[in-house]
């Protein structure tokens, strides 16, 4: 198959989390995979107006968008504004009724804004913030995945996930969640594609299921 008949695939990682996360994730020959990085947010930038600056690189319409985590967020909203085939969210929410009740509490408090950036120098503790607290015995393991941890972007992306406004979610967003995720718990989550003692790293974890889901289902 030539590039020009194949369907580009963009994928978006988690927060912190660099495109490395995607390693293990392979697709067929009918697709040409994209890889986003994350960019600087400016001074007091929204979500929405970020998302029009990262929207730049993706070249292609009627492409589809794979998102981890804080990405799922991210590409759900870069649907909003390109020309997109199909949105797949991975370890993420489709609204704000599915954040973590820890999550929800520190939006009604405002507590986020007390979180301490000297996670940025003690990576232990944010691995386990970011990716659930049972990875911290692996901190070499996870330590290449997380290097976007700038104190600017840090602040930024904690405070657009706690307050993200989807109250509701986008119609035919494809929701792949693992039943042991403890950042997002399922209790909180409706209607996604359940895989078996999945965590928050299932896209390194569960990258077969993975890829056979998409060898299946991503046409």
């Amino acid at each position: 198959m030539t590039l020009k008949n194949k369907t580009h695939v963009y994928f978006m990682p988690g927060m912190c989390a660099n495109p490395l996360i995607f390693e293990r994730i392979k697709l067929s020959s009918n697709f040409k995979p994209h890889y986003l990085n994350w960019i600087s947010p400016l001074k007091n930038e929204s979500l929405q107006d970020y998302v029009i600056r990262l929207s730049k690189y993706i070249k292609h319409k009627d492409s589809i968008l794979v998102g981890v985590s804080f990405g799922g967020v991210i590409v759900q909203e870069l649907s909003k504004i390109l020309k997109i085939k199909k949105v797949v969210i991975i370890s993420s929410v489709k609204s704000n009724k599915e954040l973590s009740n820890s999550m929800k509490f520190a939006k009604k408090t405002k507590s986020y804004k007390l979180l301490p950036v000297t996670w940025l120098n003690d990576f232990e503790s944010l691995l386990a913030f970011v990716l659930g607290p049972k990875i911290k015995r692996k901190v070499n393991l996870y330590r290449k995945y997380l290097s976007v941890r700038d104190e600017n972007y840090l602040k930024w992306a904690i405070r657009e996930m706690v307050n993200w406004n989807q109250t509701s979610p986008l119609k035919g967003v494809i929701h792949i969640h693992g039943t042991y995720d403890l950042v997002f718990p399922v209790l909180n989550i409706k209607n996604y594609i359940p895989v078996e003692r999945g965590d928050h790293t299932m896209i390194l974890k569960r990258a077969d299921w993975l890829n056979n889901y998409f060898l299946n289902n991503l046409n």
